[in-house]
């Protein structure tokens, strides 16, 4: 079997850019496939992988339900394949096991007692939330929209002998948010089929999950992240056609309006050639996002999209990973982005969980004469782009999209964030060079990284900010590395500056004297910052850009330069090259080599920018600098490396606010910072 997948025989005349057609499709999924059923002997073996140490479950010494949930997991999430392929050949086979059988027999199994997989009921384990329950929503979701697949299989006694175990767990407790969608999705397959339920309960999970829009088509979850489009749009847009129509139609009307309104930026989240941007948690999940694009197409009406811009980016962010080889480990998706990326992963992911990112593979239940598969593959709004920038705003989540003509990359600049982690808290993230991990001696790419210097915290014994003689618990040990901000506040985006707060401690611990306010002028491949300081101690602060890979052992070649009143810094890699120039409020330029914190290499180069202030009361600063990105080989040129003609700072600006300036670039356009009533604009 080849290492990759390749397309073979590639249709340039109906996808100019991918070459894929539906039958590609089939054969992508066959692929994968065929490479996971390498651990299933024969028809009667339950699927399962080879356990994956480290962060994920199970972990050793685990309790017994915690393998049937990971072998569940298993044959669940490879069913968002082996399920469409069923559709539309219900005879089809893999390494000669015909797969209709296989899962009918091994979710029969799993659903009754007796069998080596099957799964322990709600009563038999401690009262709380369980992985099963999430799986039984990803089961029944593609039930829901296939049940030609298995369900129609059984026969009336097989199927009422598994509703009691599917029964206890749709009614089982799940926890906020997005579970309460796996319920609704179990509950209704079984009511759909004329079993007894708990209506209520339903109609609760229904009103708390619409409670949660939060505007622009999006949902809260812990954070603003791709659990919206995945979950939320693409399980309950499933939802919505085979069963909220005829049983809950004003909820599914409520659920079909924020959909339209998500995909109205939907595509401007993928870059130019489809790939994911490597963005919030659950990353090993990757293209689950792409799902949006085939169920865009079971919205009422036509599709909002444009049905050959919707299947190039498709095809494109699932050619991301499948044409890699590092991607595959033990015949496998990798626990990880690219490849196994210890960083990245959460403890209730297993060695099947990234198989969930082969939803987009619903696809397959659209017909033939579906526009996904008829219309010829088209760049979309990216043809008229040329070297220019389109920025989105999505101001209910806190959200700025940067669509990036000039490299064919897609930014995300998150602006709602809760707490201290890198999936969500990095000034920006960009689908070309996926983000790297924390370094505590500083340095981080794309994040601003601050230690304390106030001799307080090094002694490890602050007497508090105000006299009372009374000891904070404060780790010197803890104080003597660089961190990362504790959460990131919106303030909105006024005469096209995007302005944010960067709070890199939080109260009680004088959180209003460790803010870092943001103001982002996007231009084209990159963004101007004047950012000001508003640290009330003595501090150290790095700002990094995007982190070059040493992809085959080979270092980036990093070069550096003054000019004027500026300071530059470059590192490059065949393919992809970053810069960094400074004008104020930074004391120097420099780059470190990083080990195990990005999701290509072992090692990889962040270039950043590096300030000390060791005056008890240091004052405000005006950090004005600029990050760029380049997707080519080619040079720098002078005009890139000096983006900005004249800069004026000032003391109070014409809006009576401290410390702005008066940006003009290069190209003549004017920008005013004002961080006027900057706290009172803040949301989080």
């Amino acid at each position: 079997m080849q290492k990759v997948f390749e397309v073979i025989n590639p249709d340039f005349e109906s996808s100019p850019f991918t070459g894929m057609t539906k039958n590609h499709y089939i054969e992508m999924a066959k692929y994968v496939l065929e490479r996971a059923f390498k651990h299933v002997d024969s028809i009667e073996t339950p699927i399962s992988f080879p356990i994956v140490p480290g962060k994920t479950y199970p972990e050793p010494n685990a309790p017994d339900w915690r393998y049937r949930s990971a072998d569940f997991e298993a044959l669940e999430r490879t069913f968002n394949i082996a399920g469409p392929l069923i559709h539309v050949d219900p005879e089809i086979t893999i390494n000669n096991i015909k797969l209709r059988d296989y899962y009918s027999l091994h979710i029969y199994n799993a659903f009754t007692p007796g069998h080596s997989n099957s799964l322990p009921l709600p009563e038999d384990l401690p009262d709380s939330t369980y992985q099963f329950t999430c799986e039984f929503g990803g089961l029944f979701k593609t039930l829901l929209l296939m049940p030609d697949t298995i369900w129609s299989t059984y026969t009336e006694k097989q199927k009422d002998e598994m509703v009691e175990c599917i029964s206890k767990w749709g009614h089982h407790r799940t926890t906020q948010n997005n579970w309460r969608i796996f319920n609704i999705v179990t509950l209704s397959f079984l009511k759909k089929n004329g079993y007894k339920i708990d209506d209520e309960l339903l109609k609760s999970h229904l009103l708390w999950v619409a409670s949660y829009h939060s505007g622009n088509g999006w949902y809260l979850e812990q954070t603003y992240n791709y659990y919206t489009i995945s979950l939320f749009i693409v399980y309950l847009t499933i939802w919505n056609r085979t069963f909220g129509d005829e049983f809950y139609p004003e909820i599914a009307e409520t659920i079909e309006k924020s959909a339209q309104e998500l995909y109205k930026t939907y595509v401007n989240f993928f870059g130019r050639d489809g790939y994911v941007n490597m963005w919030a948690r659950s990353i090993t999940y990757r293209t689950w996002i792409s799902g949006g694009f085939p169920v865009s197409f079971m919205l009422k009406g036509e599709s909002p999209l444009d049905p050959g811009m919707a299947r190039r980016l498709c095809s494109g962010s699932l050619l991301q990973f499948l044409t890699r080889e590092e991607f595959f480990e033990n015949d496998i998706p990798a626990l990880g982005y690219y490849r196994h990326t210890e960083y990245i992963l959460q403890n209730y992911s297993c060695a099947g969980s990234p198989f969930i990112m082969f939803i987009p593979f619903i696809a397959l239940a659209l017909p033939d004469d579906s526009p996904f598969w008829t219309a010829k593959e088209n760049e979309g709004f990216w043809e008229n782009l040329g070297s220019e920038s389109n920025v989105e705003v999505l101001t209910n989540p806190g959200i700025v999209l940067a669509n990036h003509g000039k490299t064919g990359t897609s930014e995300i600049i998150p602006g709602k964030v809760y707490y201290q982690d890198s999936n969500y808290s990095k000034l920006a993230y960009n689908t070309h060079f996926p983000w790297e991990d924390h370094n505590p001696q500083g340095g981080t790419a794309l994040e601003y990284s601050f230690r304390s210097l106030d001799p307080r915290d090094l002694r490890g014994d602050d007497i508090n900010f105000y006299l009372t003689g009374h000891k904070v618990q404060n780790s010197s040990e803890k104080n003597a590395v660089y961190t990362t901000s504790e959460s990131m506040l919106y303030n909105g985006v006024r005469n096209d500056v995007i302005y944010r707060q960067a709070i890199m401690r939080k109260p009680p611990n004088n959180g209003v004297g460790y803010i870092i306010d943001l103001a982002e002028i996007i231009i084209p491949g990159g963004i101007i910052r004047v950012d000001r300081t508003r640290l009330a101690f003595e501090y150290e602060l790095t700002l990094g850009n995007y982190g070059l890979p040493h992809l085959k052992g080979i270092k980036a070649n990093v070069k550096q330069f003054e000019d004027g009143n500026k300071k530059v810094i470059t590192a490059s890699i065949p393919g992809r090259k970053v810069a960094l120039i400074i004008y104020n409020g930074w004391d120097e330029l420099s780059s470190l080599t990083h080990e195990g914190r990005n999701a290509e290499a072992d090692e990889s180069t962040v270039i950043y920018a590096h300030k000390k202030r060791m005056e008890k009361n240091p004052p405000m600063e005006l950090m004005i600098s600029v990050l760029l990105h380049k997707m080519d080989d080619s040079e720098w040129t002078e005009e890139e490396l000096s983006p900005i003609k004249d800069i004026k700072i000032m003391d109070i600006t014409p809006k009576y606010s401290a410390l702005g300036a008066n940006i003009i670039l290069n190209n003549n356009k004017k920008y005013e910072v004002d961080f006027i009533d900057m706290d009172g604009y803040r949301s989080c």
